[in-house]
């Protein structure tokens, strides 16, 4: 029989195997980089576009900032013009009250007494004068308790002054201003 020597044919076929291994291995290696560097450029991409949309994020945020800066120190104004005009209303309010209080100053006193002072510490008044007799005084208190504009009258001094009469007094009355409204203040004249 005839020998067959099959060395040289299994010695190509393990060298084709190799070089087909090789290349294999050559593709799979080129197609892992390709893949690689695809993935690293398409992350890339995405992580420019989101530092973009990090960018433009901050950007409106400083602006929406600023807009609120700008309405705080708004809201800051407005609170200090509405104080102030809360202020010249008030102002508005009393300055008829001074008028007030000296007409009816003027109608709470009977005839015989006399204001030597008059002393006003916000709605407090201190009222000195002389009297003719502690009677007049009475009718002074009468008078106050009636009042619109003046209320709750004490007595803290009453004492004789010979030198000015028989029967006259010195007599200091504390008396407290009552507040009206404008709504009232029109009612009264």
């Amino acid at each position: 029989m005839t020998q067959i020597n099959l060395l040289p044919w299994r010695e190509s076929r393990r060298k084709e195997a190799q070089r087909q291994f090789a290349s294999v291995a050559a593709g799979a290696v080129v197609l892992m980089g390709l893949t690689i560097f695809y993935v690293h450029w398409h992350v890339s991409g995405l992580m420019e576009q989101q530092q973009a949309r990090n960018e433009f994020l901050k950007k409106e945020i400083e602006v929406v900032d600023k807009k609120i800066g700008e309405i705080k120190e708004l809201e800051s104004a407005r609170k200090k013009l509405v104080a102030r005009m809360e202020v010249v209303q008030q102002l508005q309010s009393q300055r008829p009250r001074i008028v007030y209080l000296f007409r009816e100053i003027v109608n709470v006193l009977p005839d015989g007494v006399y204001l030597t002072s008059v002393k006003q510490v916000e709605n407090a008044l201190t009222v000195e004068g002389i009297a003719q007799s502690n009677a007049r005084v009475s009718t002074v208190m009468r008078n106050v308790d009636a009042s619109e504009w003046l209320d709750k009258p004490r007595l803290e001094v009453i004492e004789t002054a010979p030198k000015l009469g028989d029967r006259s007094s010195r007599f200091q009355l504390s008396v407290k201003q009552t507040l009206k409204t404008d709504s009232q203040n029109t009612g009264t004249n």
